[in-house]
């Protein structure tokens, strides 16, 4: 490698990392305004128009402000964890293509890539409760192995399913494999051409769920979760160093969005999509890519807005005998639906009723304690009626 592609590589990082940044910034300001809205709230307003400049401002709160280090901390383990978090973060936008042609470096494993380096995460958040010397700290990092080792197991699972309907792993022939393009020399599992929501919709519902809990935001935020365990593997780090965190769990938030997109909603493809000029062709690619991603981090931040924390035995439980299995029995009808050769549909239909079935009797068992409390407060009112009668009636 020549010292001229060694520059070209680090300014392409460089430009990557300073884009990830500004999206990092977008996030959170975007977040914060649509929770007010939720909330019947406005939202930042004082600190730039629209309160445009307040993830500006925090950044530079979080930059400045004194970065303690605990004197019983292992000060190596300490300082390298938030690395840790941050470096696998980054590096798996490497092969995230935004575009046909916009992507640093393509892989034909670009999702094996992805899969293996999003794991390296878990041993940053457990040497960071390590590394703290805090009880509180080695708790919280104790749950988030937990956590993140239960909901990576469906996260492979779609993700083979995926593949097994590309018949490939890179992420530019599972985008084009789901849109009616006829000049690309593809296998052709999908002959239809549409996007793998509508043949897998349990395949994305669990990919979204099992995204959420890997990232770690609300309902599945319990390993750092302040009224258990104070901050968990975080509690000790403040300033530069909590800073790190929060922008890896922004771009992994950022990760779910993108590959939603690129898995099940066909990349950055369109109703429009134009062939030339090519600078059109690819800005249309690019907006097409960022709408879809968008409105995936807005659903995240509305589920954040909706449903409150799960207990740490209802986040195991719904993930050891609800979510694995499911996952398990997505790859068994996308691998019926491939070997028999059945129409698109078949799979549809497959996917949706198991989508309903669970979600069934999910609701069954969720709204089982609310039924047995009106069901005694029902008995509760018809003894007390029954009690005054008789006493109207001696």
């Amino acid at each position: 490698m020549s010292v001229v592609d060694f520059l070209l590589i680090l300014l392409g990082l460089l430009v990557l990392f300073t884009a990830l940044s500004v999206v990092v910034l977008s996030l959170t300001w975007m977040e914060r305004k649509f929770l007010g809205r939720l909330q019947r709230r406005l939202g930042p307003t004082r600190t730039g128009p629209m309160g445009l400049l307040q993830p500006v401002a925090d950044a530079l709160k979080l930059v400045l402000k004194e970065d303690l280090i605990p004197s019983w901390a292992d000060k190596a383990v300490f300082w390298v964890a938030p690395l840790i978090v941050l470096v696998p973060s980054f590096m798996i936008w490497v092969t995230i293509p935004a575009a046909e042609n916009l992507v640093m470096r393509n892989l034909d494993m670009g999702l094996f890539y992805i899969i293996a380096f999003s794991v390296l995460t878990i041993l940053g958040l457990v040497l960071a409760g390590w590394g703290s010397a805090n009880k509180y700290g080695t708790l919280g990092s104790l749950r988030s192995v937990a956590q993140l080792v239960s909901y990576e197991i469906p996260i492979i699972m779609v993700v083979i399913a995926v593949a097994m309907m590309a018949q490939s792993l890179d992420l530019r022939i599972i985008s084009i494999s789901q849109v009616p393009i006829t000049d690309v020399d593809l296998p052709k599992p999908n002959p239809i051409n549409i996007p793998f929501v509508v043949l897998q919709p349990l395949g994305m519902l669990i990919f979204f769920i099992a995204g959420l809990a890997e990232v770690g935001r609300t309902p599945f935020d319990i390993y750092f979760a302040e009224s258990e365990i104070v901050g968990g593997p975080f509690v000790e780090y403040s300033g530069a160093h909590w800073s790190v965190f929060f922008l890896a769990e922004y771009m992994n938030t950022f990760v779910i969005g993108a590959l939603t997109a690129l898995l099940f909603l066909g990349g950055w493809y369109g109703p429009y999509n134009p062939d030339s000029p090519s600078w059109l062709a690819g800005l249309m690619a690019v907006i097409w890519f960022l709408i879809k991603t968008y409105l995936v981090v807005t659903v995240i931040f509305w589920v954040r807005g909706t449903f409150p924390r799960l207990r740490i035995d209802q986040l195991m439980a719904f993930a050891w005998q609800v979510v694995v299995p499911l996952s398990f029995l997505n790859i068994v009808i996308t691998g019926i639906y491939l070997f028999y050769g059945w129409p698109w549909w078949s799979l549809t239909l497959m996917s949706l009723a198991l989508t309903s079935v669970i979600g069934y009797l999910i609701f069954k068992y969720l709204s089982a304690p609310a039924k047995s409390v009106d069901r005694v407060y029902r008995l509760r009112q018809m003894a007390e009626a029954r009690r005054a009668s008789e006493a109207r009636g001696g």
